[in-house]
């Protein structure tokens, strides 16, 4: 197995009680609540939020309802499901959530299907979404501007009190906000990876030879982090290690893997990528810089730009085999040889 970086785990959440619809809500749930939004912070996209944040609302309509969530992204479009099936994720569909109330439809999905095409109503069927009986859409605005939806299908035939509506309007008031966080990161991260890029391309423009090769390494890099298994995050992470592995050079050749890593110096979220540029010239049998690290010694993020790097370098399969168990992780070649050569 490859030995990849270990993340800081979050402590066990708790799963909220299941409660009674018209009893007020415990003091001691301000914490369960506390916690649930601490862990949805961690997660990495509005579809992984809005999952969890459905499945905590339905705890408060006793879990007898299947959910969705609508994100107004252009189209207005289905991101996340709780007891539907996944292939409703990506479905275009319109739909009473403009308001910024929630809405008590009696004639449960009518509404939704009126609003819709014939091609969006067969799709709704398939999930077996036609003539149920009670529908209740909660719109999702954060500073006045609305966002989507969390929407709730009734599954049998009990009606939804006053005090589940307030309570699931409630929790959807505090989730939110942290869409527009995700934005905001999406927005910044955005920009954040043209100006490293920039920065990056201004150094390489110093030598005409090394002119796109961050870039290079860095797809090629990402290509098999994916390969072996990294998530989006550590992919993230990764592409900054490759794309800035040689800026050090900006201060000559001697020395540049340390001088380049310390460019990242007080980055936390960046601390594997900045322990990568830091030995990527590290070799797999010990005989590389700076530190006469060997084997997976080695952090796979440096054994995977150090393969990255050298396929770049050289534009040869072959010469990149010969290397491997000497200077490369002989897998990582492996699964270069596997990857589709169209770079």
């Amino acid at each position: 197995m490859f030995r990849r970086p270990r993340p800081q785990q979050p402590a066990p959440t708790p799963g909220p009680e299941s409660r009674s619809s018209s009893a007020p809500m415990p003091a001691a749930d301000a914490q369960d609540v506390a916690a649930v939004l601490s862990e949805l912070l961690a997660r990495p996209s509005s579809g992984s939020i809005l999952e969890r944040a459905l499945t905590h609302a339905l705890t408060l309509l006793d879990d007898q309802a299947n959910a969705y969530a609508v994100l107004r992204r252009g189209p207005d479009r289905v991101v996340a499901v709780v007891g539907y099936p996944q292939s409703l994720i990506g479905t275009p569909l319109s739909g009473p959530w403009a308001g910024s109330k929630p809405r008590l439809l009696r004639d449960g999905t009518r509404e939704i299907y009126e609003m819709n095409t014939t091609d969006v109503q067969e799709q709704l069927d398939a999930c077996g979404m036609r003539g149920l009986p009670l529908t209740l859409v909660v719109p999702l605005s954060d500073r006045g501007r609305g966002l989507g939806a969390l929407v709730f299908d009734r599954t049998s035939t009990e009606g939804i009190t006053p005090e589940q509506q307030e309570a699931v309007a409630r929790w959807a008031t505090a989730v939110a906000p942290l869409l527009g966080v995700i934005d905001s990161r999406d927005e910044w991260r955005q920009t954040a990876r043209q100006i490293t890029s920039a920065f990056v391309e201004a150094v390489e423009s110093q030598e005409f030879d090394a002119l796109g090769h961050g870039q290079a390494v860095a797809d090629l890099a990402v290509r098999l982090g994916r390969a072996v298994g990294l998530v989006e995050r550590e992919q993230e992470e990764l592409w900054y290690a490759a794309l800035l592995h040689d800026i050090g050079k900006i201060h000559g050749e001697v020395g540049h893997p340390q001088v380049g890593a310390n460019f990242l110096h007080g980055v936390p979220h960046l601390a594997q990528a900045q322990k990568a540029i830091r030995h990527h010239h590290e070799r797999w049998d010990g005989q590389g810089e700076p530190d006469g690290l060997s084997g997976e010694d080695i952090s796979l993020y440096a054994r995977i730009l150090a393969v990255a790097n050298a396929y770049v370098r050289s534009g040869n399969l072959e010469q990149v085999r010969g290397q491997a168990g000497k200077a490369l992780d002989p897998r990582l070649v492996g699964l270069l040889e596997k990857l589709p050569q169209d770079r």
